[in-house]
């Protein structure tokens, strides 16, 4: 009977490796593309390497003349493997390589034959490299599966889809800024979702996209400093001390935070506080809510023929510094509380009574609901209903856009393709138009 083991290794009879070959000479035999990208990937490797081949590519040229390899223009010689720790053939002359893998094996040299793998000593695997981790992929000899399975496995760490995440603590921490967006889990950037991945410790705000959280590992520690309106239960001091705490522990810390951290989100003054502890700080920008939410209300910040132009406030207080027009969109943020406040202070500015205003709650999310009206009418609108933070607040001409605003709105609404000439006023405010990403109910006057 057939041992197991015996039957494995005669299927594969690979034991995968990594070479260390700082300093240590190597030989390439060739002088054509394949040549040059093995020469580089050795340079890169830290290897003194040494080409062999009457003609040289430009890129090997290069390299030569810049002193990063020797290029000996001449055939190959028996004797060129005399000390070398690694070989690569690539001359694409089959006798040749075969050749000079015989050479090496006769010296117990590991050697890469490029012309034929079954008879090669060594496979180069497809190689890709995320952060400090490297990727290697052997394919049973195929190069082009090895590329596939390699590019979707760098993919996949990437985007976070897999542990990215070191096991043992830096001996320097560091911190990310990562806006999270306005909370759906897709709305997050690459980026931010790889360094979620990563990270050891998760200093998380209420909003964003709070279902990753779930996707931790066990061990992760999040930290909860969420902050409502007028409750703040973590001071920012307190944010700001967590963050460099635990950074100088060693650990790799996110601080989580819905939209962008640059816009309105207290992230400069995080950034700052670290750097003052000399601490590396990244920061990842985000969908910023002021802009997507009204989006998912079919809501554009500017649009041609109604404005060029938008401001982003948080309270009544900055409204007198902003242009009081129509056709500039203000947008409010966590303003529900303040909204009569702001609706008077608009007025007396100049702004019309009739303006329209947009109200967004919860956008993205499947409670998300529309509440439109005029300036004059909002703030009772929204008492009456019950509107609530997080909600952005939309004012100006640009709301007459959305699908869910109510048909006689739509006598302002410019086309885009003809300006200056309304669009047809047959919308409903009852039909959640097919682009949606949810089905938001909706409250006009």
């Amino acid at each position: 009977m057939t041992h197991p083991y015996r039957r494995l290794m005669a299927i594969q009879d690979i034991y995968p490796t990594a070479l260390r070959l700082l300093g240590r000479p190597v030989l390439v035999v060739g002088g054509g593309p394949v040549a040059a990208r093995r020469a580089k990937g050795l340079l890169d490797a830290g290897a003194r390497v040494t080409v062999v081949a009457p003609v040289a590519s430009h890129s090997l040229r290069e390299l030569a003349d810049a002193g990063l390899l020797t290029w000996e223009p001449r055939p190959y010689l028996p004797s060129d493997v005399d000390g070398v720790w690694f070989v690569q053939t690539a001359t694409g002359d089959s006798a040749v390589d075969t050749q000079v893998s015989k050479d090496a094996e006769a010296q117990r040299i590991w050697c890469v034959n490029a012309s034929d793998h079954e008879a090669s000593a060594a496979w180069t695997p497809a190689v890709a490299e995320v952060d400090d981790v490297k990727i290697a992929v052997n394919a049973g000899g195929d190069p082009r599966r090895a590329m596939a399975l390699r590019d979707a496995v760098a993919t996949a760490l990437e985007t976070g889809d897999l542990p990215l995440r070191r096991r043992r603590a830096a001996e320097n921490g560091s911190v990310a800024l990562v806006g999270g967006g306005p909370g759906d889990t897709g709305l997050i950037t690459v980026r931010g979702r790889r360094l979620l991945g990563q990270a050891d410790v998760v200093v998380a705000d209420r909003l964003g996209p709070r279902e990753l959280l779930n996707e931790l590992a066990p061990d992760v520690r999040v930290i909860e400093v969420g902050k409502t309106p007028g409750h703040h239960p973590v001071p920012q001091a307190e944010i700001n001390r967590i963050l460099v705490e635990e950074a100088l522990a060693g650990y790799r810390v996110v601080r989580l935070k819905g939209g962008d951290p640059y816009v309105l989100g207290r992230g400069g003054e995080e950034a700052e506080y670290c750097r003052r502890y000399g601490i590396e700080v990244e920061v990842v920008s985000g969908v910023t809510s002021a802009i997507s939410v009204p989006a998912a209300a079919g809501i554009p910040v500017t649009h041609r023929g109604l404005a060029k132009g938008f401001s982003v406030v948080t309270g009544h207080e900055e409204l007198s510094e902003v242009p009081a027009r129509a056709d500039h969109t203000i947008v409010l943020l966590m303003g529900v509380g303040q909204l009569r406040e702001s609706a008077a202070a608009l007025a007396t500015a100049g702004l019309p009574q009739d303006t329209p205003v947009g109200i967004v709650e919860n956008g993205y999310l499947p409670d998300q609901r529309v509440t439109i009206g005029t300036l004059g009418s909002i703030a009772d609108q929204a008492e009456a209903t019950g509107v609530a933070n997080p909600a952005v607040i939309v004012i100006g001409d640009v709301v007459r856009v959305s699908p869910f605003a109510p048909s006689h709105f739509k006598t302002a609404d410019y086309s885009t393709t003809t300006p200056n000439r309304p669009r047809s006023t047959s919308t409903s405010t009852s039909t959640t138009p097919s682009s949606s990403p949810k089905k938001p109910r909706v409250l006009t006057t």
